[in-house]
């Protein structure tokens, strides 16, 4: 079970870093939806801070476990708060995509906590 932890954390964390950098360096495979759901550029930035400090807090979460259980949580609620926009934009074709980067942090979740039990 500590080795998948560590696999599927590892690879969340390499995801959700990708869509950080992504953010960062206005991919417009990333900033032309946020346009297009009427998300502030003046937003952007922090978005992808947030999505950073998720992955770093993921990859922390192996040595101090309460960072990567909040980190997890975090990013969550995060791609959540993502799914909800792309349903109000009524960009329904889209909504798969916060889905796919929250399903390994949900996995990264709940490996982390049956390591700890």
């Amino acid at each position: 079970m500590n080795i998948a932890y560590h696999i599927v954390g590892v690879a969340a964390a390499l995801w959700i870093g990708f869509s950080a950098y992504s953010l960062f360096t206005k991919q417009e495979f990333v900033v032309d939806p946020l346009i297009q759901y009427g998300v502030p550029r003046s937003w952007w930035n922090s978005l992808a801070l947030a999505k950073g400090a998720g992955a770093l807090g993921l990859v922390v979460g192996f040595f101090i476990p309460v960072i990567g259980i909040a980190a997890a949580i975090g990013v969550i609620l995060y791609f959540a708060g993502a799914v909800i926009t792309t349903i109000r934009a009524r960009s329904y074709k889209t909504t798969v995509f916060p889905v796919l980067y929250m399903v390994p942090a949900i996995a990264t979740l709940v490996l982390q906590l049956a390591v700890r039990a």
